[in-house]
């Protein structure tokens, strides 16, 4: 009930300002998001990979209202993959963008987020690993899914997301689901209209099953990005229904979120990739953290009352 909600105060410039000027905002902040510079993630990234995890790095902040913010979006990338060069982990450290940072929503957005996302791509593959490009509202998916289309012509393994209480997702996981393919599956965490989305929690998981069934007996390569212990079972069965040897797929899953499962699926073999986001423009990020499963709330206010 209280997900929409949290969702709507997201693009809130008050909640905004209120939840940044909270004293214990930090502390919770920091579950989610280990920093804010490239810097303080560096160690994050070293002690992820030592403890046989692997990462998706995400430079947060989606509120891009000029071209020069667009531009800046770009270059903190760039930034982030020459540090990652350094580190010499390949594909056990890529990166993923919301095209929204490249200046999507702008005048002439398409062909401006595809201009500000190809060099980062370029040169996420220049040192050997790749980039993912996430999902986000239902209006912005045909653009993503054209650019993604256009940036594997050079780039074949470049990975896209889906969301399975969209309606349009089971055929677009059709779609995808060919040879070199990389594609992350993931509940969704946008308030959507009923006309484009089930609405019900227990819709929306059937839906991914079916999605995921797709996915797995598909040619391409599934990334399973849930914490429900019931989805990943179900994606460790399909899996192996399919044929799947445990590199044929892998698990990724929030920074800060379930932690110990983190580990026991890579002791277990499996390839396990943890979302890891950073940066000083967190707000959004952080709202659809807690949108997302109401024990993320709790702790949220639970914080609070501690601390007064």
């Amino acid at each position: 009930m209280l997900g929409p909600v949290i969702l709507a105060a997201s693009r809130s410039d008050k909640m905004r300002r209120l939840v940044s000027a909270a004293p214990v905002t930090k502390q919770v902040v920091d579950r989610f998001i280990p920093g804010e510079t490239v810097d303080a993630v560096v160690p994050i990234v070293q002690e992820a990979v030592a403890s046989g995890l692997e990462l998706t790095m995400d430079v947060v902040g989606e509120d891009i209202t000029t071209p020069e913010q667009a531009a800046a979006a770009r270059d903190a990338y760039l930034e982030l993959i020459d540090r990652l060069k350094v580190l010499g982990h390949g594909t056990k450290a890529e990166m993923s963008v919301k095209l929204s940072m490249f200046g999507q929503a702008l005048e002439g957005g398409h062909e401006l987020a595809l201009a500000n996302v190809r060099p980062v791509v370029e040169a996420a593959a220049a040192i050997g690993t790749t980039v993912t490009l996430d999902a986000e509202d239902h209006t912005t998916l045909d653009s993503m899914f054209a650019i993604h289309e256009e940036l594997r012509k050079d780039f074949p393994q470049t990975g896209c997301v889906i969301q399975s209480y969209l309606f349009r997702t089971e055929d677009d996981a059709r779609r995808l689901a060919a040879a070199g393919s990389r594609v992350r599956l993931v509940k969704g965490a946008y308030k959507e209209p009923a006309s484009v989305a089930y609405q019900d929690k227990a819709d929306i998981d059937k839906a991914y099953v079916r999605v995921l069934r797709i996915l797995m007996e598909g040619d391409g390569y599934p990334m399973v990005g849930s914490h429900d212990p019931r989805l990943v079972a179900i994606a460790q069965e399909l899996a192996h229904r399919a044929g799947r040897k445990l590199d044929d797929y892998e698990f990724q899953m929030l920074y800060g979120i379930r932690s110990d499962e983190h580990h026991r699926l890579a002791a277990e073999g499996h390839r396990m990739r943890v979302y890891t986001a950073y940066g000083t423009d967190w707000y959004g990020y952080f709202m659809r953290r807690l949108a997302e499963k109401p024990a993320n709330l709790l702790f949220f206010f639970r914080s609070m009352l501690t601390k007064g």
